[in-house]
């Protein structure tokens, strides 16, 4: 039977705070009146989360699917994994620690049930630690006015699709992408709306300071050429203050002579200018990197098996190829 609700939930080392995830996401599902279904995709973890994953589908195998990867392939291709095995006509992405309480899913399934195809959340109040506030907030500015993707919170993942997004996402073949930009972009009518946010259950936080910097230029680069077109203008610019540098200095040193004290200063502007090459020159081979990545045609996961009612365990294959070849 489909069922109207899929839950997607990406799990990656969450053995902690997986039996408290059960005890308040089954509750909350059972509340709601609808048909669901839940499923788990174990991204690679190193403890015991495929384990009890496992044990819980043994548990409730009439609303648990389990889609296990043979490594770690990322929070966004968990979630992929997920929506291409989906079967609801809602889907609605969920982070295993327990900082959105799956209580909130009713929220966003009564937004969807109105009309709009993509329901993003904002968090009423982080619990997150100042700096990582502080850098997403001026991150989403910094993307927003860049891709002109409007997102209040972009690092919440709780998240509803309506079943033509889904189609959309799972019809799309990036190696490198951020689902709710992506999303968003598909969407006839997106809304936003505000909902609780806890501590994390158990455990810490699997970004850190980097991976969220990486993620938010792969963001940038991924959906928008503006960071090139904004250098070649940053070189124009340069361009003109360096004709009239010369000028300057060309005048002084017909009214002043020789001036051996510009030698540092003159070290300074050619610092800074290796500077902006240098990240130019890495801004480049960003985005050429992105094409390497796509064109050489390696799969974007690798599924090691999937575990549902009514099916056999099945072994490891390639999920997905890019276009259509193997790397």
């Amino acid at each position: 039977m489909k069922p109207e609700l899929s839950v997607v939930i990406p799990v990656y080392n969450e053995e902690s705070g997986l039996a408290k995830l059960f005890a308040r996401l089954y509750p909350a599902l059972d509340k709601l009146g609808i048909s669901y279904e839940v499923l788990f995709v174990n991204d690679g973890s190193r403890d015991r989360s495929a384990a009890i994953l496992s044990e819980q589908f043994r548990l409730r195998p009439d609303v648990t699917r389990v889609i296990l990867f043979n490594g770690n392939y990322g929070q966004h291709m968990a979630i992929l994994a997920g929506f291409q095995a989906t079967r609801g006509d809602i889907t609605v992405t969920l982070d295993a620690d327990l900082q959105n309480p799956p209580e909130e899913i009713g929220h966003l399934v009564t937004k969807v049930r109105e009309g709009y195809d993509y329901v993003g959340s904002i968090r009423r109040e982080r619990q997150d630690v100042a700096w990582r506030t502080v850098a997403s907030r001026v991150m989403n500015r910094l993307r927003e006015r860049i891709t002109r993707i409007k997102m209040t919170d972009q690092g919440n993942m709780l998240r509803a699709y309506g079943r033509n997004v889904i189609d959309l996402i799972n019809q799309c073949s990036e190696v490198n992408t951020f689902i709710p930009a992506l999303a968003y972009t598909f969407s006839r009518r997106p809304t936003e709306i505000i909902v609780e946010h806890e501590e994390r259950a158990a455990g810490e936080s699997k970004y850190s300071l980097y991976s969220l910097i990486r993620l938010n230029f792969d963001l940038i680069t991924g959906f928008s050429l503006v960071p090139l077109q904004m250098f070649s203008m940053l070189g124009i610019g340069l361009s003109f203050v360096s004709a009239a540098l010369f000028v300057v200095l060309l005048a002084r040193r017909f009214l002043f002579g020789a001036e051996v004290e510009g030698v540092f200063t003159l070290f300074a502007i050619t610092f800074f200018l290796l500077g902006v090459v240098l990240f130019g020159i890495g801004l480049v081979g960003e985005y050429v990197g992105r094409i390497y990545q796509q064109v050489r045609g390696r799969p974007r996961f690798v599924i090691q098996a999937i575990l549902e009612e009514g099916a056999a365990v099945e072994p490891a294959h390639i999920v997905e190829p890019v276009n259509g070849t193997k790397g």
